[in-house]
């Protein structure tokens, strides 16, 4: 994990494996599959507004804030709310 922070802030080299599928990533390709995305009311992490992002989505997209203090980890931290986003995007 440490790692991987040091690459976002380009402190270290990433892993040369998956060079070609971050060159593919950076072109920002759409996004075509059923996706709803999550935000806890309580991110400290950088991120920004959904609606920056929304209109690479070309498939049903929905975005939900989760509320009540939720952080950076909504699996661990809003795990009815992530378990019912992974339901309903597969009724989408």
């Amino acid at each position: 994990m440490i790692h991987n922070y040091r690459w976002r802030l380009g402190l270290v080299q990433g892993e040369p494996g998956f060079d070609a599928l971050e060159a593919r990533l950076a072109t920002a390709p759409t996004i075509a599959v059923p996706t709803i995305t999550m935000e806890g009311d309580a991110n400290g992490a950088p991120h920004p507004e959904p609606s920056a992002y929304a209109k690479k989505f070309t498939g049903k997209f929905q975005h939900r804030n989760i509320g009540g203090g939720i952080g950076h980890n909504l699996p661990q931290e809003a795990p009815r709310a992530f378990a019912d986003a992974i339901l309903d995007v597969a009724r989408f």
